[in-house]
């Protein structure tokens, strides 16, 4: 009997996918179609630890997914497809859960992408194509920002105007919010406690970082806002910075408005401290061979979000557990023993033997087995958006 559902991550030049049995858990197969629009567009494709690489020569959307779809014909998996799952960045105040998608979700994405101008109009993309390709199946909506509707208005309004909440929905919404859904229910099995007795920080650290308090299952705080850029040093974004900051370099370097959020998002954070890369590896290897700016940069981003988790536990009261995850907190032994260091008066210990095992996929504690608890957790963002699916239909 057909039980697998076909995840979709749609960005702007490429198309992330994965079918999942969402009886068993297991992921069939994983993928991405890369390079869209552009020379050398190419379709990836890995099953049962078998890797093959395809040429879908300066391919759109709509040829992505029809390459795609091919590939899963010939494997005989298309016939297991039940449901399609799409990841959607921005849902603003609309969504607080997962939705099946009808026309009127499909609008309300699009009223949102004012709130996720390089987003959400990507994931409508792929939405469109999957429609297209399959008009008999039901299609689900899964949003990172939905997560984050439980904080209360303290934690998620800027001190301006009202009316600028009120009339154009300016507020904190907070993204990776899938992630956090899945890791914060895993955390709780790990410490063995309900998830409705919890209170968890949980850093998800990538290209694009946040860190969020969750108490109960439920966000309270969290450092991205009304976009990804606020928050945490990044890999290319700033983080917080003065807001004074842009008109000072719109008067004095006659900056555009398009030119300074460029540099924010995608010229600062990691890459622009150390003049050097915005690969976290790529820098920890350089700070061992003693590069200046690889030191620096990774100093301020352990020193940032140090004091975003000292300041998370405000909100929280207490702290069962702290956890690591996303690509550099799952893998980072060396950026996770510095910031603990920086919070040792949480009263957590690294087990460094612990912690330098916890790399590629291996999960664990990493404290010395005191209260509270230091989590390395593999997020599993696809699975979330396969079981919401699952559920819904």
């Amino acid at each position: 009997m057909a039980s697998c559902i076909l995840v979709l991550n749609c960005g702007s030049s490429s198309i992330k996918f994965a079918l999942i049995d969402h009886n068993d858990k297991k992921t069939m197969v994983t993928g991405i179609a890369e390079k869209l629009n552009l020379p050398g567009a190419s379709l990836k494709f890995s099953q049962n630890g078998e890797k093959q690489v395809f040429a879908i020569s300066s391919a759109n959307h709509n040829d992505a997914m029809q390459s795609v779809l091919n590939e899963l014909a010939s494997r005989n998996l298309l016939k297991e497809v039940v449901a399609i799952g799409h990841r959607v960045v921005h849902g603003g105040e609309k969504f607080q859960r997962s939705q099946l998608i009808k026309e009127s979700v499909l609008e309300a994405i699009k009223t949102c992408s004012k709130l996720a101008p390089l987003h959400n109009p990507a994931n409508l993309l792929g939405i469109e194509s999957a429609l297209k390709y399959f008009p008999s199946l039901p299609q689900v909506a899964v949003f990172d920002t939905s997560f984050h509707q439980t904080m209360p208005k303290k934690a998620y309004l800027y001190a301006i105007p009202m009316k600028l909440h009120q009339q154009h929905g300016i507020r904190r919404y907070g993204f990776h919010g899938i992630s956090y859904r899945f890791v914060c229910q895993e955390a709780a099995r790990m410490i063995n406690k309900p998830i409705q007795e919890t209170a968890l920080i949980v850093a998800h650290l990538g290209n694009g970082s946040s860190v969020t308090a969750i108490l109960n299952g439920q966000s309270v705080d969290t450092s991205m806002g009304l976009t990804p850029l606020e928050g945490l040093v990044m890999g290319t974004r700033s983080g917080d910075i003065d807001p004074g900051i842009t008109p000072f370099l719109a008067d004095n370097l006659n900056m555009s408005i398009v030119a300074i959020n460029n540099l924010l998002n995608k010229e600062s954070g990691l890459l622009g401290l150390s003049e050097l890369t915005s690969d976290c590896r790529e820098l920890e290897d350089a700070a061992l061979s003693g590069h200046s700016g690889a030191i620096l940069a990774l100093e301020i981003f352990c020193y940032r979000l140090a004091k975003y988790i000292a300041g998370y536990v405000v909100p929280l009261g207490r702290l069962d557990a702290l956890v690591f995850t996303g690509g550099i907190g799952e893998n980072s032994d060396i950026l996770r023993a510095t910031v603990l260091s920086q919070l040792s008066f949480l009263g957590i210990t690294v087990d460094a033997k612990a912690n330098k095992k916890c790399i590629r996929g291996v999960e664990g504690r990493i404290d010395q087995g005191t209260d509270p608890a230091a989590l390395v957790i593999a997020t599993n963002e696809e699975l979330m958006i396969a079981l919401d699916t699952a559920q819904l239909i």
